[in-house]
């Protein structure tokens, strides 16, 4: 009697909600994937901002912190560190092409190497390929380099930490067919990263001894086909369940989907880059995104009425998940107003060479996208695999 009272007690628990338990503390839920994604977005956008390698260095520690904190048990949630294996081979790339395509030296530059001069013909005339190598040149690179490294782990996290199949439930009708194409996309990099360690794990307990390149062989083949085949077996499962299904629609409602739908991006790019470029007209920045976003809605509506699903267990969207997803925008929108700091710190020159400033204002922004770490709930906990004793029934 007293298991099964206890069990029943335990049914009674909401099964999501950052509702607190009987010692004040929240209940492990999984968070709202869309949430993950708008924080990760957002602080891609405010990464873009700058170049300062002291708030790209705290950028990067914010996103280890957030993952460690509120990853799941799943697959897909042990990746991180493979995308910081690639953001380090991004920022190398970098370094080396600059330093293969020389922009020549100045007198006030610091001298570190000179590799071989290759001549170019006339047209060729505006690329120099080898030459004299400055420190400030590699260093520019190197952020450069590091920048695009913070925005590839920002996507990175959101993979980390969203679930994808789960956020296929939350796409609007209209971009229900290109949401299957993508959910599978996006599920391939985690079955790589779980197919990586399935193959690892069986060479160790085969005693497999080859290392370097000669195990590259062994572990790439299988790798690929094993993610491919679990790629396609997942797009199976959702065709025989009904994604991706056109409904009944009319050739006119289609059209006129498609019409809103590019309009509305073309009022997206052009008021993105209006705010990106200080020299754009006015009308350019917030007055076309504005359009564009209507003319989007407008169209995902219009696309939606022609698509009626049902969906089991819906995730919610609290109070964490509204959290999660503010601290990201303040991030962003702080570092794009320029507001209580001098712009000249987020993109400082190494011409003359000197140490970057950490401006006050962009740190107090990162920061606050780190609370993510503890403003959502923690995640669900792995159900242990317990065998019946032998005083209950198997």
């Amino acid at each position: 009697m007293t298991r099964v009272a206890r069990t029943t007690a335990d049914a009674t628990l909401p099964l999501s909600g950052p509702a607190p338990d009987r010692g004040g503390r929240r209940l492990p839920r999984t968070l709202h994937p869309m949430a993950w994604w708008i924080w990760a977005l957002a602080l891609a956008t405010a990464v873009s901002r700058t170049n300062n390698p002291l708030l790209l260095f705290l950028v990067l520690a914010v996103l280890g912190y957030v993952v460690s904190a509120r990853r799941t048990e799943a697959p897909w949630a042990r990746g991180f560190k493979y995308y910081l294996y690639l953001a380090l081979t991004v920022v190398a790339i970098r370094v080396v092409f600059r330093a293969v395509f020389a922009t020549g030296i100045t007198p006030h530059d610091h001298f570190l190497f000179s590799l071989p001069h290759v001549p170019t013909p006339d047209w060729y005339a505006g690329i120099q390929i080898g030459g004299p190598v400055s420190l400030e040149a590699l260093l520019s690179a190197a952020t450069d380099g590091l920048r695009l490294a913070c925005m590839l782990c920002c996507i990175g996290a959101a993979n980390t930490l969203a679930n994808p199949k789960r956020a296929l439930r939350v796409l609007p009708g209209a971009l229900y067919e290109l949401g299957v194409a993508v959910t599978v996309a996006l599920s391939v990099a985690p079955q790589l990263v779980h197919s990586v360690q399935r193959v690892v794990r069986a060479r160790k307990l085969r005693a497999g001894s080859t290392k370097g390149r000669r195990a590259l062989r062994g572990i790439v083949v299988p790798v690929l086909e094993d993610a491919l085949e679990r790629s396609l077996r997942l797009a199976a499962a959702m065709d025989s369940r009904g994604y991706g299904r056109a409904g009944t629609a009319t050739r006119r409602s289609r059209r006129a989907t498609g019409v809103l739908m590019l309009l509305g991006m073309c009022g997206l790019c052009a008021g993105a880059y209006g705010l990106l470029d200080a020299t754009a007209p006015a009308f350019v920045g917030l007055p076309a995104m504005g359009c564009g976003a209507v003319l989007c809605v407008a169209g995902l509506r219009l696309g939606g009425r022609r698509v009626t699903r049902t969906s089991y267990r819906p995730d919610p969207w609290r109070l964490p998940e509204w959290a999660v997803a503010a601290s990201g925008m303040v991030a962003a929108v702080l570092l794009f107003a320029n507001l209580g700091y001098n712009p000249a710190e987020l993109n400082p020159s190494f011409y003359p060479l000197t140490w970057p400033t950490l401006p006050l204002v962009p740190t107090a922004a990162i920061l606050l996208a780190g609370t993510a770490g503890f403003l959502a709930p923690p995640p669900t906990p792995p159900t242990p695999h317990r065998l019946p004793t032998k005083a209950e029934p198997a």
